[in-house]
């Protein structure tokens, strides 16, 4: 039986908090059935967070609801905050991701707290969710942990610092995002295989960007290293607005085909995922959306790594001039 690889798709967050036109509530949800119908297990579906700060987020309680309804979704939001967090439970999400910048002056750009204010906010999330809420799983979704733009280079001990300190605060797992793009798979390799030595069962999972083009490399030193969860953005949408530089995340598609290539069962339709592109490119359009898979489709005799096999398509892209 082929290992299983979780895909989580953050588009509908980190993806639409980047650009600058709004999607209408209406588009969204039917983007996300899309997804949901391509067989994402988990989707990052918004971000409780002020909508004067991200006038893109300010429906996100809406989308859950709707997200809500689609069997078997495991449903994400992200959330800077205490009061963000009340919010996204008293929705009833399945998870929250909180933030977590490895260097303070990301920490400051981001969510405006320093490191000392962040952890007890941590503290007070961690509390409210075991008295209140307790099915509800919490993130510590570590930025900037392979390199900063505004700080430099970040030790892989100070990164191990903060992901311990969030373990000790309560959270259920401890992920490593390289939001501007400096990780390359080395570094990669050696702090997922670090990450799961000292954290155990709360080492999480990976979110690439792909910034200086190392996004699918880091992704394969990451499978070498042990991690089965990676989040990616539909038609590569995404970057962190308070970190210059930090350009769109991984691309769903290519990294489904990718995982799915190399014998790894994600349950997810590549034909089906080309399908939902099609709905997000009418909810922005004029849009950038980018990826391979997408421009040269399947290659002819793939086949899943659970054995299906996809309907035979044209081939897209030439191999040199016609005889």
């Amino acid at each position: 039986m082929a290992t299983k690889v979780l895909v989580s798709e953050v588009g509908p967050r980190d993806g639409l908090q980047s650009v600058k036109r709004t999607m209408s509530l209406a588009h969204k949800t039917q983007w996300i059935s899309a997804l949901h119908a391509a067989g994402l297990q988990e989707i990052e579906v918004g971000s409780f967070v002020s909508p004067k700060l991200l006038p893109q987020m300010a429906d996100t309680a809406q989308v859950v609801a709707h997200a809500k309804t689609l069997p078997g979704l495991h449903v994400a939001v992200l959330v800077p905050n205490l009061k963000g967090a009340q919010a996204a439970f008293e929705a009833g999400v399945h998870k929250i991701t909180l933030p977590i910048s490895v260097t303070e002056v990301h920490s400051l750009a981001n969510i405006r707290r320093t490191h000392e204010q962040v952890f007890e906010e941590v503290r007070q999330v961690v509390a409210l969710r075991n008295a209140q809420y307790p099915g509800i799983a919490i993130e510590a979704g570590m930025s900037v942990a392979f390199g900063c733009t505004l700080a430099g280079a970040v030790a892989d001990d100070e990164t191990m610092r903060i992901g311990h300190l969030m373990a000790e605060l309560g959270v259920d797992e401890v992920g490593l995002s390289d939001t501007t793009g400096y990780g390359n798979p080395a570094q990669v390799g050696r702090m997922f295989r670090r990450l799961q030595a000292e954290l155990g069962e709360k080492a999480g999972g990976a979110h690439f960007h792909n910034t200086r083009g190392q996004g699918m490399a880091n992704v394969v030193a990451a499978l070498d290293a042990g991690v089965t969860t990676f989040d990616a953005s539909q038609g590569g949408l995404g970057g962190c607005p308070y970190a210059p530089g930090a350009t769109g995340n991984i691309v769903t598609e290519d990294l489904v085909y990718l995982l799915e290539a190399m014998g790894l069962d994600t349950g997810i339709d590549v034909e089906k995922l080309l399908a939902a592109r099609a709905v997000l490119a009418e909810g922005l359009p004029g849009e950038p959306l980018y990826g391979h898979v997408p421009d040269a489709g399947l290659p002819k005799g793939f086949v899943y790594a659970d054995g299906r096999v996809p309907p035979e398509t044209p081939a897209r892209v030439g191999c040199g001039a016609q005889a």
